[in-house]
């Protein structure tokens, strides 16, 4: 059973009181807070260990290079890659995707060739493929899905067809909390030679993710999301896949060797990671895989899902709410959408602000999935490992005052 109260005591702003209270922060789907372990690697890296990344051949020069790889292997560890050279680190989960849509599928994209999406993905895995498609003369075909928020196979005939080039998916989506079945779809991918590509900006935060047993291709997801900083991401892909790719950016740091017409790059992965890499944020990025590792991410997951059970129950209890996506808590993770009728989610959001309440209103990244629900926006709580259950008492009382308030 997870200590939550040692937990949040780690995360200092977490402990601040505003207006005479604790914040009760529920926006962990945008982006989560930073515990001090987190915190203090940073700034031990800026106050000690700061030099050039592969650039130097002087003692603080090797020390910065050898701290960047070690928290290579750390975050590489961390999603069970087979080693880490399969882990590039990008700016982002999005620049991790854009980078497979440019670097890999565009020069293998031809005219009715088929690129997958589906219905509830975030802008950053459906924006790349429908671009890529654009230059190509592909098709990007989506994936519907049922009423409870569930991907619809059965009306996806063709989704495992021969001119299918890549299935991208996201693990957890990051609207309706619903988590897809990846290691089903990979495994009838593979069968025919199709890549896969997983999203996993939301699953990271609150499952055990291991890309082996998933048996994905390529896998992005983002630090800040998961207790790490902003700016740093990651890509894991398969070694042969990785070999033939095209880096997105080229410049310095990622060339073998440059000539006056032709140039060749490094070796993965350090051909797509051009300029100064960013070692304080892989720093920080290592640090918090780590504190994850050590509270045990079956823990969190337990967490979380009692929380996103508490949640259900409770907004299910206050009249005329509608939530989205599954009821079923074994098939969501700590995601929680939801709408008072003929009130803007905007408007809820701003009355819960006033009671110290964070969480998340608008189309979330998501306006095919709003599209599909008929609406313009939701009202998202997303849960982390430092939110206790008077988190989510505070949600609901807040809820039930705003209804009030709209009455």
């Amino acid at each position: 059973m997870l200590d939550v109260d040692a937990v949040r005591s780690q995360f200092p702003l977490l402990n601040e009181r505003v207006g005479g209270s604790s914040l009760c922060y529920l926006d962990n789907a945008a982006t989560s807070h930073k515990p001090l372990s987190v915190l203090d690697a940073m700034d031990d890296c800026y106050r000690h260990h700061y030099g050039p990344i592969h650039r130097g051949l002087y003692a603080l020069a090797e020390d910065a290079s050898a701290r960047y790889e070690a928290a290579r292997a750390s975050v590489a560890r961390f999603v069970g890659a087979p080693s880490a050279d399969q882990l590039v680190f990008t700016r982002s989960a999005t620049e991790a995707i854009n980078l497979v849509a440019a670097g890999w599928a565009q020069p293998r994209l031809q005219p009715e060739d088929t690129v997958w999406v589906s219905r509830l993905e975030h802008h950053s895995n459906f924006l790349p493929w429908q671009r890529v498609c654009q230059r190509t003369g592909a098709r990007l075909r989506i994936i519907e899905l049922k009423s409870d928020g569930s991907l619809d196979f059965e009306n996806s005939a063709d989704l495992y067809g021969p001119r299918t080039r890549l299935i991208a998916l996201s693990h957890v989506s990051n609207v309706l909390g619903v988590v897809n079945p990846i290691r089903e779809v990979a495994e009838n991918a593979r069968l025919r030679g199709i890549p896969v590509l997983v999203d996993a900006a939301q699953s990271v935060a609150h499952l055990p993710v291991d890309v082996v047993a998933l048996g994905c291709d390529f896998l992005a997801f983002s630090a800040h999301k998961i207790l790490g900083p902003t700016g740093i991401g990651a890509l894991y892909a398969k070694s042969e896949h990785l070999k033939d790719m095209e880096p997105l950016l080229v410049g310095g740091g990622m060339v073998d060797e440059v000539g006056e017409s032709h140039s060749s790059w490094a070796p993965s992965p350090g051909k797509f990671e051009a300029g100064s890499p960013n070692l304080a944020g892989a720093v920080g990025f290592a640090a918090a895989v780590d504190y994850l590792t050590g509270i045990g991410m079956d823990r969190v997951h337990a967490h979380v899902r009692d929380l996103t059970r508490q949640a259900l129950r409770g907004l299910a209890a206050i009249p005329d709410l509608q939530i989205y996506g599954p009821a079923d808590t074994t098939r969501r993770a700590g995601i929680v959408a939801f709408n008072l009728p003929s009130v803007h989610a905007h408007d809820v959001a701003q009355l819960l602000a006033e009671r110290n309440v964070a969480i998340r209103a608008g189309h979330h990244c998501c306006q095919p999935l709003m599209q599909f629900l008929g609406v313009p926006a939701t009202v998202r709580a997303s849960f982390a490992s430092y939110n206790r259950p008077d988190d989510v008492e505070k949600l609901i009382d807040a809820v039930q005052w705003a209804r009030r308030v709209f009455a």
